[in-house]
Parts: C-alpha cells; structure tokens; sequence
C-alpha cells in the first residue's frame, strides 16, 4: 500500500504551525513561561481552562507524567470535553452569559494565581467572562487563542470583545478560522484540524519555559514522574504531600 497523500499533507500543514509558532511567538511563549515561573515560586496556584476541543489542551498539562504538579484544570460543568449528552449542549453553554462568573466564585482561585485559558476563537461569551471575572478576581491571565477569529468574526460577547482583549499575555495558536487543513476532491468541507496539535504544543512549550526560568532561579520545579516508572508512585507521592495545599485535582 502507498503512503497516503493527504496524511502526508496533514503532518506537513501541522509542522509549518508549529515552526511559525515558534518563531512568532518566542517572546510571548517566555513571557508566559516567566508568569508561570512568578506563580511558583511565590507560592500561587495554577489553573488551565478550556471549553470543548480546546479542554483537551487545559486537560493535558493536569496530572501529567513529566508536567508541573501544581497545575489543576478548573472546570465548568458541561463544558469539558464532548462526554455531554447531547454534545451539542456544550456548544450552548459556551454562550451562556454568568456562567464564568458562577464557576470562579466556587473555585479555589485567589489573587495571586495564575489562570490559562485556551479558547481557539475567543468569541463567545464563557472565556470572554472567564478571563474578565479572574483579571478582576487579582489573578494573572494567560490567552492562548487564534487571533485570526478576533480580526475576522464578531464577538459572542455582551462587550463585544474578545478573550485576547482581556488577558495579560496573549499567546496566538496562528490557527486559520474553521481549523480545517486541508482539501480535496469529492469533500464538500475543510477537513484535518490541528488546533489539538499546535494548542497542546503551545502549552508544554510554556511549562518547559518555566521550569527553566524556576531552575534558573534556585527554584527546584514541582514536577511529577511517570507512575510507570520504577519510583514514580512514590515521588508523586511526595511532591502531592509537599504542595498539597496547591493542589485540588487530590481532593
């Protein structure tokens, strides 16, 4: 069997994201890593969030082998992941006015901390309020989004604005509106998004930065090991312990 064409083009399309994103966003990506970095090392907590497909990349940083142990996923009910029945809901809830604010006053976040939110389009109403209700709360935003949607959609929003106008980094994911790579005959749509891809490579990259600005300043980084690993129970065991007042994925 040959290779496939458009698999090739898929990877190819995902590789060029990546290397923009790497070029472009150098500095923005630093300057979150340093954010993070001040969040630890002053003794804050961290929060990812993301509603829907953009949950994937929130999720990917929470508990994970290799990752910083003080990074907790804030949840909104119905909205993390497509598990909802029927998945469509989550769409809908994504626009519901209140629905941030409601979840930031019955979380753990605190002035001091440190909130990412991925949102590709960073129209509608749920990350708009999201990031808007936590800058006012004293915590630190972090953006990641297409900025693309900004310049070429209408906002969700009562405001009228978007996620990127409400945060105090912006990090720009470059996905093109509808996040659809590629094309071909005998297909009506776009196909083969890599938000996934560019988004979760956005968030380790940003972890990376941090852990080496924490090691840069005395600081050891709170890292969890692969619990497949002989002694990874037992080292997790001991950073939980360690930070458990920093960590709520535990409780």
């Amino acid at each position: 069997m040959s290779d496939s064409k458009l698999a090739g083009q898929f990877f190819d399309a995902a590789i060029g994201l990546l290397t923009r994103v790497r070029d472009e966003e150098a500095d923005s990506i630093a300057a979150a890593g340093a954010a993070v970095a001040d969040t630890v090392e002053s003794g804050g907590r961290l929060f990812a969030f993301g509603a829907g497909h953009s949950s994937l990349a929130a999720q990917d940083v929470v508990y994970r082998a290799g990752g910083l142990a003080l990074m907790n996923l804030l949840t909104v009910p119905g909205v993390v992941g497509v598990d909802v029945m029927p998945a469509t809901l989550g769409s809908a809830l994504e626009r519901v006015d209140g629905l941030a604010s409601a979840v930031l006053d019955s979380s753990p976040a605190t002035a001091g901390d440190l909130l990412v939110i991925v949102s590709l389009s960073g129209r509608n109403a749920l990350p708009v309020e999201m990031a808007q209700n936590a800058r006012a709360l004293g915590l630190k935003v972090i953006g990641l989004t297409s900025v693309a949607y900004a310049e070429s959609t209408r906002s969700r929003h009562a405001s009228g604005g978007f996620l990127r106008d409400h945060c105090d980094i912006v990090l720009d994911s470059k996905i093109a509106i509808g996040d659809a790579e590629l094309t071909a005959p005998g297909v009506d749509v776009p196909f083969a998004p890599a938000s996934t891809v560019v988004t979760s490579a956005i968030m380790q990259a940003m972890l990376a930065a941090a852990v080496e600005q924490l090691v840069a300043r005395g600081v050891e980084p709170p890292m969890l090991r692969s619990g497949n690993v002989d002694g990874g129970h037992e080292w997790n065991g001991r950073v939980m312990t360690e930070y458990r007042d920093r960590i709520f994925y535990r409780h």
